[in-house]
């Protein structure tokens, strides 16, 4: 981790080393069109633009700008705004609407229709907008949302287990290939069969999907899956060269690189490289300003690879290009105070970051020291001694705030609940709690005051990225107050397959982020689903179980919001995933090219309200 003092000394000799071998003149400086430069800081560039395919880096940025999904959610209204669907809602045993006079969701009703056992299932009804098109022309159609999903579910096509937990409550499954219940209906996939009558001149916009009887099966559906063109990908997957292909095909590859998108943006790969991704605004992009004009605001935008921070920040700095797409870090907070023409974002976070223990490994993985992490007292002493504003000042230099042990976000009022906030009493009685708890378990202690166990120190592995030194060090002062020892463990490039999904860990750092549009999938992955899920430390407990479950299939949507307020101080009460804190999101953008950059939480500056509200500033303004 870079010091703050040295961060000037390394930024100054940058600028020497890159005067040296760049030229006077940059693009942008000399550029008047409406283009936007954007630096994004990775190892590389992805090389496929295929959506499902990469979820790293810059990726799902560029392939949400190509591509839509159906619908975006807001967490913080609850509600689902259009992207390729413009409504949607759940209907009655004769296909109308369940819905009130206000045209929203009749809860009280659905559970009326959908409440008792004979059906197992919740039907849905889609409209897409009318007259959209794909980049190169060609309509988008019902019968791409079904082929989409289709796939999706089809694991001999697709070769994406990915897209198998996305479509896991539709109820559409395939056995080897083959169709076993279908699930989505359209015109020209059994909609009348099923008897929903589909008028002829709605046979491109109306769908039906049968999903399980929870009312969250809808969001992943909706909100994580981009749809995918049929004309394109039908003639050319197959089981002997899947969707997602180690080797794929030279059209499969083609359409890797060069996609065809329903998004605001395309791609043009003549003007693209290994060093930029240049993307043009789609002028027949069916979603329209207010105005009636298009509803992004830049026509280009040029994203241009940096493979390290401090060289990004520098190109920021000497206006090479408008706004990073990497968080910085805090330590850089102070270099911008005295710069003309730069906005500094510091936008709340999402991600929680939370100190997992391994409570429950496997029998071959077990040992006295990873014993004492299965004594719940053990697990809240460890708990107490961690001080979250000591971290968030010292490690965040401010720019985070503290994490309920419930691991829901505070500004989310309908479904926080207090009570789970278990860890904020004053320090020095949380420290005299602790080591009250640890005298009692493991009183022995050596010369220096570390617990022993079985006459050894007691020593844990803590699991981090580099970048997460800086948290583990600062653990490791707070946890020694409490006699116990921890050392950071490079995580690696695939901890989960080495270390995490086999209990081959003590402890280590993972992000959560829980929320009523994720919980229904997250609370089982996260604390139920033990093996390949993030249920890490193997927690079970049949309480929890039950409740998580009874959340997810109750149709009570009241009833919904209680379970889960009463979730969270049963999650607090295991002192499995310790919060440590929620950082915030910090960006940074130049002013002297375009303004309104909108700061949103837990995204950079470059997101979609930005782009939509933008706007570019006249050379003699």
């Amino acid at each position: 981790m870079i010091r703050k003092g040295g961060l000037f000394i390394l930024l100054f000799g940058l600028m020497f080393l890159l005067m040296g071998c760049q030229k006077n003149e940059y693009e942008r400086r000399t550029d008047d069109s409406n283009t936007l430069y954007v630096g994004a800081v990775a190892a590389s560039f992805p090389q496929s633009f295929m959506p499902w395919l990469s979820r790293d880096g810059i990726a799902p940025t560029v392939a949400s700008m190509l591509y839509n999904s159906l619908f975006s959610f807001d967490d913080e209204t609850g509600t689902f705004e259009p992207l390729l669907a413009k409504a949607w809602y759940y209907v009655c045993e004769d296909g109308l609407p369940i819905v009130t006079d206000d045209h929203e969701i009749d809860y009280d009703r659905l559970e009326d229709v959908y409440g008792s056992d004979d059906k197992d299932y919740l039907p849905v009804k889609l409209i897409l907008h009318e007259g959209m098109t794909w980049s190169d022309g060609t309509p988008i159609t019902a019968n791409d949302v079904y082929y989409t999903f289709d796939v999706a579910a089809n694991n001999a096509l697709s070769n994406h287990a990915g897209a198998l937990a996305w479509t896991s409550d539709l109820q559409h499954s395939y056995s080897n290939g083959v169709l076993r219940k279908q699930g989505v209906f359209t015109y020209d996939h059994g909609a009348l069969e099923q008897g929903y009558a589909i008028a002829e001149d709605e046979r491109d916009t109306v769908v039906y999907l049968h999903v399980n009887k929870v009312l969250g099966a809808v969001t992943t559906l909706f909100t994580s899956i981009l749809i995918l063109p049929e004309h394109i990908w039908e003639p050319i997957v197959t089981p002997e060269n899947q969707l997602n292909s180690k080797n794929p095909t030279a059209e499969t590859l083609k359409q890797y690189e060069d996609p065809v998108g329903s998004g605001p943006y395309t791609l043009d790969t003549e003007q693209s490289n290994a060093q930029v991704i240049v993307l043009r605004r789609r002028d027949a992009y069916h979603i329209r300003h207010d105005d009636g004009g298009a509803l992004y605001q830049v026509e280009t935008i040029k994203i241009i690879l940096y493979q390290e921070i401090n060289v990004a920040i520098y190109a920021l700095l000497k206006g090479h290009i408008d706004i990073l797409d990497s968080s910085i870090s805090s330590n850089y907070l102070t270099l911008f105070d005295e710069e003309e023409d730069i906005f500094l974002s510091n936008a709340p976070g999402t991600f929680t970051a939370t100190l997992v223990l391994n409570l429950n490994p496997v029998d071959s993985e077990c040992n006295a020291q990873r014993d004492l992490l299965s004594d719940v007292r053990f697990r809240k002493a460890i708990a107490l001694a961690v001080d979250q504003t000591e971290l968030i000042m010292s490690v965040l230099n401010g720019a985070g705030s503290p994490a309920s042990s419930g691991l829901m976000d505070e500004k989310l009022t309908d479904f926080y609940n207090p009570e789970a906030d278990t860890l904020s009493c004053d320090r020095v009685e949380r420290l005299l709690e602790a080591n009250q708890i640890l005298d009692s378990i493991v009183p022995e202690k050596d010369s220096e005051g570390y617990r022993l166990i079985d006459g050894e120190r007691i020593r844990y592995e803590i699991f981090g990225h580099p970048g997460e030194q800086e948290v583990i060090a600062f653990l490791q002062i707070q946890l020694q107050k409490i006699g116990i020892e921890v050392e950071f463990k490079l995580k690696g490039s695939s901890p989960e397959k080495t270390y995490f999904y086999n209990s081959r860990f003590d402890m280590t750092i993972q992000g959560t982020v829980f929320s009523l549009s994720n919980v229904d999938i997250m609370y089982r992955a996260h604390f139920v689903t033990k093996g390949t899920s993030s249920n890490y430390g193997r927690l079970a407990d049949e309480e929890l179980t039950e409740a998580i479950e009874e959340m997810r299939l109750t149709l009570n949507l009241n009833r919904k919001y209680e379970l889960i307020k009463d979730i969270q101080p049963m999650i607090a009460s295991h002192y499995y995933k310790i919060p440590l804190y929620t950082s915030n999101v910090l960006s940074v953008a130049r002013t002297d090219r375009y303004r309104g950059y909108s700061v949103e939480q837990g995204v950079t500056l470059f997101n979609t309200e930005t782009l939509q509200n933008i706007e570019r500033v006249e050379v003699n303004s």
